[in-house]
C-alpha cells in the first residue's frame, strides 16, 4: 500500500485535480508532421532536365476597357462619367471605343431603378441603330 507523502490532508483515495494542459501529445504530433514534410518535400520536385522550345505564339492583348452607359431616373444618359444626348449616343460611343469593332464590343448598361421604360428602350434602340448588338445589363447584388 502506498501512502500520500505531500499535499493537503485527506483520505488515501482523494485525487487532486490537475488544471494544466498536457502539451506532450501535441508536440509529438507536430514533430511527426515535420518529419513527414521534410521527407516528402524533395520527392515533389522535378529532377529531370528538359530543354523547352521557345513559344512562338503572340501574347494575347489585354482585354479592352469596358464601356458603361448609365441612365438616371430623370432620363439623362452618361457614357462613363460624361453626359451625352440620346441623339449623339452612337457617335460618342464610337469615339469612346476607338478603332474596335462596334458589333463585337460589349456595352454595359446601368439604369436607375426608377428609370422610365421608354428612356431605357430609347437607349437600347440607339445602340442597335448604331451597330452595338452586344449589351449587358448590370444589377446590384442582393445580400
Amino acid at each position: 500500500m502506498a501512502a500520500k507523502i505531500s499535499g493537503s490532508g485527506g483520505g488515501k483515495y482523494d485525487i487532486e485535480q490537475n488544471s494544466e494542459i498536457n502539451v506532450t501529445p501535441f508536440v509529438d504530433v507536430m514533430l511527426v508532421l515535420l518529419i513527414i514534410f521534410m521527407v516528402a518535400a524533395p520527392l515533389a520536385s522535378v529532377t529531370i532536365q528538359v530543354a523547352l522550345p521557345p513559344a512562338v505564339a503572340e501574347p494575347s492583348p489585354n482585354p479592352p476597357k469596358p464601356v458603361y452607359i448609365s441612365i438616371q431616373s430623370d432620363g439623362s444618359v452618361y457614357i462613363g462619367d460624361f453626359r451625352t444626348d440620346l441623339s449623339a449616343l452612337g457617335d460618342d460611343l464610337r469615339d469612346n471605343i476607338g478603332t474596335r469593332n462596334p458589333e463585337k464590343e460589349r456595352i454595359f448598361i446601368r439604369a436607375d431603378k426608377d428609370t422610365m421604360y421608354g428612356d431605357f428602350m430609347g437607349v437600347m434602340n440607339m445602340l442597335q441603330d448604331n451597330g452595338f448588338y452586344s449589351v449587358a445589363l448590370i444589377g446590384e447584388e442582393d445580400n
